[in-house]
């Protein structure tokens, strides 16, 4: 341990030593060196004078002997400028005594000389010749390249030197008097400098620019393209642009090039500005004005690629000094705002080179060469690249303590989440797990220790194993925990390189709350037997399956008196009986076999794959065991019978036949109570029955023209004057497309399926008024028509409207119309009905109370409704000597009436000894099959009275020898005429 220790201790202090200790050293060393050593070139800073030459401007073509004459009438200067010529300069230089010494040496350092060549002036014998478009690392005779300039040296001096040279840019033409020894020590500091901003410079670039690379950062890479370009910008001020990496560029390409800089120079520096400092620029409000300096790069590239180099420095320098303002403005205004040290470091690097750009703008503008010599592009890329540097560093400062306190963020919410995460290799071994996902599976994990098939079904392993890299994974699985529960978990899953990263969620509750709301949507909550949906799928499935050849049956359940349970003990009570019934009804069923609740106690049984008499074996069975013992609900018991209506069903027939057939078998089933069952075989009278019907409804539905309707009519005869009047009721009739009748009961059930009793009624009524008129005068006995109308009709508006206009339309007929409505529709809403019979009596028309005590008989509103004849029930009629109660019911409504004020009227007479009995008790009209049935409108037209029609002799005779008391003379008054004061034909019902 304690050789571990000392171990430990020893490794710190060389990481110190090494981290901080070498850094401080280096640093201190290098402020001494500075400040106290010697320079290595120090020659190199002696003073070298400059010599006065003359000079002149020549055509290209001239040649020495030509040109000499005229320079050395040129005034003596110091320097010459080029003002951005390219023409050929020629230049007289007198040596002086001191250059004529072994060792002198003429020093031409002008950076934008391209070609020299220099003769004897007196001889015009060549002294040598350079060009550095073919070779700039040599010359010719006694010139040759140095530095960012030439020298010449000659043996033995002449006394004056004749030298022709060519420029591109701002050149200025100096010459000084050096010494070789002088001349190589600035050569050796020219190159020393050079290699180390090459270096430098293009180091920090490509290291920028890999770091943008792998990083996928844009304003590094746009960074590390400004680092080449400000190489590139030093190596024009110092003069060594024209090689690149120690290659010659061709004479060609310079001019071009520079101008390129110049231009890609300016757009780099505006463009990362713009981009490294987006977010400052927008919360200043100076973005706008540096997206203008952006925006005016593009015409200063133009100009950099189309104009010659004279033309094109002005545009730049312009250029160069208002951005340098714009963004110099932006760039005081950040820092003020933002204090940001990022911020800072990278606004003095930018700062430095704009500064620098300015500078020489205005130094070769206005010629300032010897101003502030020490600054220029190379120190102000030096400069600005080792700011850069330090904004580079202090930005990865920041960058690693965001990673570290979001390493730690990670960290907590891997720690904390209340998700399980966890890390795979490609073998399965668990490489990591967080405390929530050993909390999920209740067992501690250890990393390598267990697997994936330790925990879960291997098959899930096969699908993590198998995924491709890159795409998400998801599947539930299951886990059977250390007490026994099941639990439901589901995984994501992606696979990262040779690792594979997922989550765990216990999703146990999520799937039963699922599972339990899917039940729901298909199960009746309180019995959990199929709910209407479910069955109605279930009944799909065997549809489906009856088109392949496989027989389904089924079966219309209803439970008897049911609805006592529940009005009598409570919904308690009853659904505790439901709940039972569902258990004894399942029973006997098999796997294929459903059960689904459609209604309060309404079931339907589907039964796939079952033939008719299995099918019917099974209802037996249900019905046996429902009526087996009575249902016990706390200390009550309750006995609860079944009926069933059971269907085969046929090849394409819908659900919704099905189940209207099924119903209808269980309501023929209700009638028969002794076997409590109904089975209709495919193919049964009741089948087409139906089928007849739907198609019916389906017509009148769709709104189709009704066809086949046509009327009869039943006679109503007076017991009092049976040959004075000729009365009748409107009766509605149907014949199919082959003629044949369709009964009334399908017309009627149709057309309240479909919604349109209203259309049914309106056509009868309005084909009635339209008989009457045409017959009016072959009717002269007749005293009111009977007309039935439906309750569904009574409350639409729109028929009550097409009503009154139809009384409106035929004011002559309307008084012999007589409206039934039916007691019950009556009471339903006394208010509209009584509202109805005002409106109909005020065009003349009568009303009947019709099915008068079979309804919700109450003699309280007869007051209330002003209705002129009651017609009874047929029940009370039909056999009615056989009942002595129905006789005393009948007598009494015949004397309610009577003391109302009412007619009465009694249908479904169908006997002589009924008749005679209603004579008796003194009942106004009889209707019904004694008398006559239904006929056509034509035998009516050619009848006197409702007597002509009696066929039996009996009847007629009784009716005729029938005589009226004195009392009742005037029963046949028209009702609610007022009786007459002077004797007048008075026209009475009966005739």
């Amino acid at each position: 341990m304690a050789s571990s220790s000392l171990t430990a201790r020893i490794e710190r202090g060389l990481q110190t030593l090494t981290a901080y200790a070498v850094p401080v050293l280096i640093g201190l060393m290098t402020l001494l060196a500075l400040w106290r050593w010697q320079d290595e070139f120090a020659a190199a800073d002696e003073f070298a004078p400059r010599l006065p030459l003359r000079a002149l401007f020549a055509e290209p073509d001239r040649d020495a002997a030509s040109v000499l004459p005229s320079l050395r009438l040129q005034p003596p200067v110091s320097s010459w400028d080029t003002k951005l010529s390219e023409q050929p300069v020629w230049v007289l230089i007198e040596v002086p005594e001191d250059v004529r010494q072994p060792g002198g040496l003429l020093d031409f350092p002008s950076r934008h000389a391209t070609t020299l060549q220099c003769w004897d002036a007196a001889t015009l014998q060549p002294l040598g010749a350079v060009d550095r478009s073919r070779n700039a690392a040599a010359g010719s005779g006694g010139l040759r390249p140095s530095r960012a300039g030439f020298v010449l040296s000659a043996d033995p001096w002449p006394s004056h030197v004749l030298c022709q040279a060519r420029f591109t840019g701002p050149a200025r033409l100096t010459v000084h008097a050096t010494s070789a020894l002088t001349v190589q020590d600035q050569e050796r500091r020219f190159h020393r400098n050079a290699g180390w901003l090459d270096g430098g410079l293009l180091l920090l670039a490509l290291f920028t620019l890999v770091a943008g690379v792998i990083n996928r950062e844009r304003n590094y890479l746009i960074f590390a393209a400004w680092l080449i370009i400000n190489q590139r910008m030093a190596a024009l001020s110092a003069g060594w642009d024209y090689q690149w990496l120690g290659y010659i560029v061709p004479d060609t390409w310079l001019t071009p090039l520079r101008k390129l800089t110049l231009a890609l120079y300016s757009t780099a520096t505006v463009v990362l500005f713009r981009y490294l400092f987006e977010a400052d620029l927008m919360r200043t409000g100076t973005l706008r004005a540096v997206r203008w300096v952006v925006l005016a790069c593009l015409p200063v590239l133009v100009a950099a690629i189309v104009l010659p180099y004279r033309q094109f420095l002005p545009v730049i320098w312009t250029a160069t000094g208002v951005g340098a303002l714009i963004l110099g403005y932006a760039l005081i205004t950040i820092l003020v705002r933002t204090r940001s040290r990022v911020a800072l470091w990278y606004a003095a690097a930018m700062g430095t080179a704009l500064l620098a750009s300015v500078y020489e703008v205005i130094a070769a503008a206005l010629g300032l060469k010897g101003l502030l010599s020490a600054v220029n592009s190379v120190t102000a890329a030096l400069a600005s690249s080792l700011l850069a540097s330090l904004a580079i560093a202090e930005q990865f400062r920041q960058e690693h303590e965001q990673r570290l306190a979001l390493q730690a963020e990670l960290q907590h919410t891997f720690d904390f989440i209340p998700i399980g995460l966890f890390t795979l290799d490609t073998q399965g071994r668990l490489l990591s797990a967080n405390p929530a996902m050993q909390s999920l599976l209740q067992r501690p994990l250890e990393p390598l220790l267990h697997s994936w098939g330790d925990l879960f079904p291997s098959v899930d392993w096969h699908q993590l194993a198998s995924e491709e890299p890159g795409r998400t994974i998801e599947f539930e699985t299951r886990m059977t925990t250390a007490d026994g529960a099941v639990r439901r978990y589901l995984v994501r899953a992606a696979r990262a390189g040779d690792k594979i990263e997922g989550t765990l969620q216990d999703i146990t509750d999520k799937v039963l709350a699922h599972e339990h709301l899917q039940f729901l949507a298909d199960h009746d909550p309180l019995t959990r037997v199929l709910n209407r949906r479910g069955i109605e799928a279930c009944l799909g499935r065997g549809l489906q399956r009856l088109r392949r050849g496989k027989p389904l049956a089924v079966a219309y359940l209803d439970l008897d008196r049911f609805k006592l349970i529940n009005d009598l003990y409570g919904h308690p009570a009853g659904d505790a009986v439901l709940q039972q019934v569902c258990e004894r009804a399942q029973a006997p069923l098999a796997p294929h076999m459903y059960l689904g609740r459609i209604g309060g106690d309404e079931f339907l049984l589907v039964m796939l794959d079952t033939p008719l008499h299995r099918a019917e074996t099974i209802c037996r069975d249900i019905l046996v065991r429902l009526a087996s013992e009575p249902y016990a609900v706390g200390d009550r018991a309750f006995q609860v019978r079944g009926s069933i209506g059971l269907i085969e069903v046929a090849p394409g027939a819908t659900a919704k036949d099905v189940v209207a057939t099924a119903d209808r078998a269980c309501r023929q089933a209700k009638r028969t109570p002794t076997t409590g069952l109904v089975v209709y075989e495919h193919g049964a009278r009741a089948f087409q029955e139906h089928e007849a019907e739907m198609q019916l409804v389906e017509r009148l539905a769709a709104g189709h023209d009704i066809e086949g309707l046509f009327l009869e009519m039943q006679p109503i005869v007076s017991l009092r004057h049976p040959r004075q009047s000729l009365n009748f009721e409107v009766l509605l009739r149907m014949r199919d497309e082959h003629g044949s009748r369709v009964p009334t009961e399908r017309v009627l059930r149709a057309a309240e399926h479909a919604g349109c009793m209203s259309t049914i009624d309106r056509w009868v009524m309005r084909s009635t008024l339209q008989w009457l008129s045409s017959h009016l005068e072959q009717l002269p006995a007749n005293q009111f028509v009977c007309l039935n109308l439906s309750g569904a009709s009574l409350n639409d508006e729109r028929f009550i409207h097409d009503a009154y206009e139809m009384l409106e339309a035929h004011r002559a007929v309307a008084p012999r119309l007589c409206l039934e409505i039916t007691e019950s529709v009556a009471l339903h809403d006394i208010g509209n009905t009584r509202r109805f019979i005002d409106r109909v009596r005020g065009y003349g028309a009568r009303v009947a109370l019709d099915d008068f005590g079979a309804g919700y008989t109450s003699f309280s509103y007869l007051k209330d409704l002003p209705a002129d004849i009651l017609k009874i029930d047929g029940s009370f009629i039909v056999n009615m000597n056989r009942h002595p109660a129905n006789v005393a019911i009948v007598e009494a409504i015949v004397s309610l009436a009577q003391n109302l004020g009412m007619k009465t009227i009694a249908e479904w007479a169908e006997d002589f000894e009924t008749v005679e009995t209603l004579a008796e008790i003194g009942v106004d009209y009889v209707q019904g099959w004694a008398l006559s049935r239904p006929v056509a409108p034509d035998r009516l037209l050619q009848a006197r009275s409702g007597a002509d029609f009696i066929a039996d002799e009996r009847l007629s005779h009784y009716l005729d020898s029938e005589l009226p008391d004195d009392e009742l003379s005037q029963v046949d008054l028209v009702l609610g005429a007022d009786q007459p004061s002077a004797p007048r034909e008075v026209r009475s019902m009966s005739g």
